[in-house]
């Protein structure tokens, strides 16, 4: 879920963590759909936060939609807007655009999208990027199609449109077969729900068991929230069609191994999900072991930068042997940072989420744990606030292994030459942050935490690890064609 005419922008308050551009979620045979969809969704925000719609589908009022700029909370929990949207079945979409402010994005592009055909009504929402959008794009209006918003996901609706398969199943697998890189599709017609993964299974989704009816999702914090049963991932390169009548399954696309991403486990998912059959909090304690087995050093706390870096500070913690202590705090109130025209203000913001714990952090040796250092300039403003409260040294040691590479499959990041690692060795990244050490865990070190005993094969990754590696599974036609990346020749 791309912005096809502002790729890669940078962010007015670059708060030096890449974002997941989206969340999905689907929900069939339950009385008052969007009820499920608005919780499934809110345990989906962490996801996408500009954005959020509900699209569902009554057999006497038809197709309802919602979209509206901001939290799920705001929005959809609200009696009049959700009596808006009746039915039994309804699909839903939190969004997190490139642009990174609500002023760069139109409603327009907020999804579901939703397409009328000769057989009945269809949404789509999609989680992913497609990495050949614009090829597709510039072809469509060639053929006469109208194109409404500036996401990539559109192109799968205009595929849709163009098919001459007999049904909205058959369409989807026409279109998607166009499409190159990343989707987890959720999509509806009047009378199914259905779910479909890229053949990489690059983005995550799985199925649930919620009473009579079926739900899908991101991740399976969402169904929990619901009281749903988790059931199953859905495969890479798996449809499922849920009807009444249950669940159909179908492989539409050519087999290939899998390449989920390893950084949902460092990162994008909730700590509380299950990814690949693991808890992604235990996940992130086994990090944390492996990168104080790889860097240890003597010091007298380990500290998260939190929320993301605690668990695997817990295991840093239980691997060392060096206390765990809570010395930065986050405003749990603070929501997205404030964003204000003077360079004064702006430095204030990393002070708006995160304050110091003076008395604890006085006089002390403390190891800082983080998930990821993308352009650093969070980093920095942290090691001052820990430096001012008096600590005698601080030592950074980062969860995941340097990102030196854009992703282009659903996540939105910096242009390489804005990436801290494409441009230092890591003795370099220690000086310009000015900290006593710092070390990443290795790639290795991170494929062992995350069951791969024997470290990562390069011949054939478990993973899609491309933000570290440069090694792109899929070919980002558009960004390559258009001169915005040169692959690594190895790679």
């Amino acid at each position: 879920m791309r912005d096809l005419d502002k790729p890669f922008l940078s962010h007015p308050f670059d708060d030096d963590k890449l974002k997941e551009e989206c969340g999905v979620f689907g929900v069939i045979g339950v009385t008052d759909a969007a009820n499920f969809v608005a919780l499934g969704l809110h345990a989906l925000q962490h996801r996408g936060q500009e954005a959020g719609g509900i699209v569902t589908h009554d057999p006497e009022q038809g197709f309802n939609s919602a979209r509206r700029f901001g939290y799920v909370r705001d929005n959809f929990t609200s009696a009049d807007v959700m009596a808006t949207l009746p039915g039994p079945i309804g699909i839903g979409h939190v969004r997190y655009s490139t642009a990174g402010s609500k002023g760069n994005t139109a409603i327009r592009d907020v999804q579901p999208f939703f397409g009328e055909f000769a057989m009945g009504g269809a949404a789509i929402a999609h989680n992913g990027n497609i990495v050949n959008a614009e090829e597709l794009r510039r072809e469509l209006i060639g053929r006469g199609s109208i194109v409404q918003s500036s996401s990539d996901s559109e192109c799968i609706i205009h595929l849709m449109a163009r098919s001459y398969q007999k049904t909205i199943p058959e369409r989807m697998k026409d279109a998607l077969r166009r499409v190159e890189g990343a989707f987890s599709v959720v999509a509806m017609t009047r009378t199914k729900l259905i779910g479909v993964r890229d053949p990489l299974g690059v983005r995550p989704l799985v199925l649930g068991k919620v009473g009579d009816g079926w739900a899908l999702s991101s991740e399976t914090c969402a169904l929990d929230i619901i009281g749903a049963e988790f059931v199953r991932e859905i495969e890479p390169g798996e449809m499922v069609v849920i009807t009444a009548a249950g669940v159909e399954s179908f492989h539409p696309f050519e087999q290939r191994p899998s390449r989920p991403c390893i950084f949902e486990h460092v990162y994008f998912s909730r700590p509380d999900s299950i990814l690949g059959g693991r808890s992604v909090y235990e996940t992130r304690e086994a990090i944390g072991r492996e990168l104080a087995k790889e860097a240890p050093v003597e010091a007298d706390l380990v500290c998260p930068v939190p929320d993301s870096g605690t668990p695997a500070a817990i295991g840093f913690s239980l691997q060392s042997g060096i206390p765990y202590a809570m010395g930065i705090i986050r405003n749990q109130y603070m929501g997205r940072t404030f964003i204000e025209p003077t360079e004064q203000i702006r430095n204030m913001g990393v002070r708006l989420k995160l304050n110091v714990n003076r008395a604890l952090i006085r006089g002390k040796r403390v190891i800082l744990v983080d998930d990821s250092v993308v352009r650093g300039t969070t980093s920095r403003k942290i090691k001052e606030m820990i430096l001012d409260a008096g600590a005698a040294e601080v030592h950074f040691r980062i969860a995941s292994p340097p990102t030196a590479w854009p992703c282009f499959y659903g996540v939105d990041t910096p242009q390489r030459e804005k990436l801290l690692a494409a441009t230092m060795s890591e003795e370099e990244m220690c000086h310009h942050l000015g900290v006593d050490s710092l070390k990443f865990i290795s790639l290795d070190g991170l494929y062992r935490a995350v069951g791969e005993a024997e470290g990562r094969n390069p011949k054939c990754p478990r993973y899609c690890d491309a933000c570290f590696s440069g090694d792109y599974p899929v070919k980002p036609t558009d960004v390559v064609n258009a001169g915005r990346l040169t692959l690594k020749e190895n790679a």
